[in-house]
């Protein structure tokens, strides 16, 4: 044996007996700045050496924690929190680390994913702008308001924790100019309205599908999935499960109030598929949480000229975005504890990321507010109930219709009438008795059926009394019609 190699061995049995204990390690998520969701049992978690003793104090709690990593070197504290608005501590201690966590508030906490009109900053994007972005930056200072987002990433395994992120801060110019629009728009209002701190964590991804949000297992149930014929490296918003590795499993447990989701352009092609992906992720993320059936409020996809129908003139196949809008409303009352914010009036012909994120972020807030919160807000569009041949036409009744209905339109546009011949021609439609539709046309003797904004590209001009849009909706159910063409 050489001299080196002697050298060598010593080192590794001395090594061996006395090897250098790791330091306590905590997940991005858990760091000075952040907001714990107040008036809760929180998560804090790390990892340390395989049975390493620590000592968790806080500055809230007469009392210390004391807990020991298990054998893989994971360790897990629920701690109890308050309401009190000081910046708050947490102390951890081992034999080898010392880490304090200063700066931390209590407040809600909110978690805002899903695709690129979540993504949208408030600065907007090249050439697309964000309505109100640039004074909202101006005037974004907020030490009661609090951020951290995750950067775009892909696994084909589960991560334990993020790869790059930017962490906890205060809001302020410098990083509210790249947040999400729709999230920050959403947790400013709530901040003023409840008078907390709110914390906003976003992890979306633009142009993914809701199969990539979503974990194996789960996913597995629905599409056989082999990940080895996938390249990581190209794609990932496509690839099934990856998201969801990377960018929700390593945030949870981290205690949240909610989620804000705007996400489906991906998946408008498969509107049936939709309807059973969708409800799956949101159960799934609340078991892997484990915190109850948290809210979760989501945005419908709004108006848009797809490539695919320049003309705007597809019907009655899913190219057609009414069916996906359809299938979300449906969601809807698929979910539990949820709600849809209704955007068919606020998109944009040429551009699929609308400037009018503002709308659809108080929109959202409505149902927080209503249903979260409990305040007295009214936060549901109408939405269609049930029809009957009145007269030469068909009367429309609605549901969630407490405040009646409203256009600035006597003769409202977007209506199309057919008989049993399932032709679809344009219509006359007017508000009655301020809470109903009726609708007609001089082409349509015997009419059996209605469509209200059943295309790509449509302005909502319906409305109820509390100035919420009512969605696109159909009265049939037919799987063949045809829109006649002038």
């Amino acid at each position: 044996m050489t001299r080196t190699s002697i050298v060598w061995l010593i080192v590794f049995i001395v090594w061996a007996k006395n090897p250098v204990s790791a330091k306590i390690k905590l997940p991005a998520i858990v760091s000075s700045n952040m907001v714990l969701q107040r008036n809760s049992e929180v998560a804090i978690w790390g990892w340390a050496d395989a049975g390493e003793q620590i000592k968790v104090e806080t500055s809230w709690l007469n009392d210390s924690y004391a807990i020991r990593a298990n054998q893989d070197g994971k360790w897990h504290l629920i701690i109890k929190t308050t309401n009190d608005k000081a910046p708050q501590t947490i102390k951890l201690t081992s034999e080898n680390s010392n880490i304090l966590l200063d700066n931390i508030l209590f407040g809600e906490v909110w978690l805002c994913s899903g695709q690129s009109n979540m993504e949208q900053p408030v600065k907007g994007y090249y050439g697309q702008p964000t309505f109100g972005g640039q004074e909202t930056i101006l005037n974004s200072n907020n030490p009661n308001l609090r951020l951290f987002t995750v950067h775009k990433a892909g696994s084909k395994a589960p991560l334990e924790d993020l790869g790059e992120y930017i962490a906890w801060d205060t809001a302020n110019p410098s990083n509210v100019s790249d947040f999400s629009a729709v999230g920050y728009f959403f947790g400013q209002h709530l901040q003023e309205i409840l008078d907390c701190p709110v914390g906003l964590i976003n992890t979306s991804y633009g142009a993914s599908h809701v199969e990539a949000w979503m974990s194996l297992e789960e996913l597995s149930k629905y599409q056989n999935i082999d990940l080895d014929n996938y390249d990581i490296t190209k794609n990932v918003f496509r690839i099934p499960t990856a998201l969801y590795n990377a960018m929700i499993k390593p945030l949870i447990p981290y205690t949240i109030k909610g989620v804000l989701w705007y996400q489906g352009e991906s998946n408008r092609f498969k509107p049936e598929d939709y309807k059973q992906l969708f409800p799956t992720m949101v159960k799934q993320w609340r078991t892997d949480w484990n915190i109850g059936n948290f809210p979760f409020y989501f945005a419908q996809i709004a108006p848009f000229r797809y490539w695919e129908d320049h003309e705007n003139i597809e019907f009655n196949t899913p190219v057609n975005s009414a069916f996906i809008r359809e299938a979300q409303a449906e969601c809807a009352e698929l979910i539990p504890n949820s709600g849809i914010a209704i955007t068919i009036d606020v998109g944009d012909e040429h551009c699929i990321h609308p400037p009018k994120k503002k709308e659809v972020a108080e929109r959202l807030l409505l149902h927080a507010l209503h249903k979260t919160y409990h305040l007295k807000v009214d936060c549901e569009s109408p939405k269609f109930k049930s029809s009957e041949q009145k007269e030469d036409g068909i009367l429309l009744k609605f549901e969630h219709n407490t405040m009646g209905l409203y256009s600035s339109e006597k003769d409202i546009s977007g209506f199309e009438i057919a008989g049993s011949d399932k032709i679809f021609y344009k219509a006359n439609a007017r508000i009655v008795n301020y809470g109903e539709v009726h609708v007609r046309s001089d082409q349509v003797k015997k009419p059996v059926a209605v469509r209200y904004a059943w295309r790509n590209w449509v302005v909502g001009t319906l409305y109820g009394g509390n100035m919420l849009p009512v969605s696109s909706f159909r009265t049939d159910q037919w799987e063949s019609a045809i829109l006649h063409q002038k």
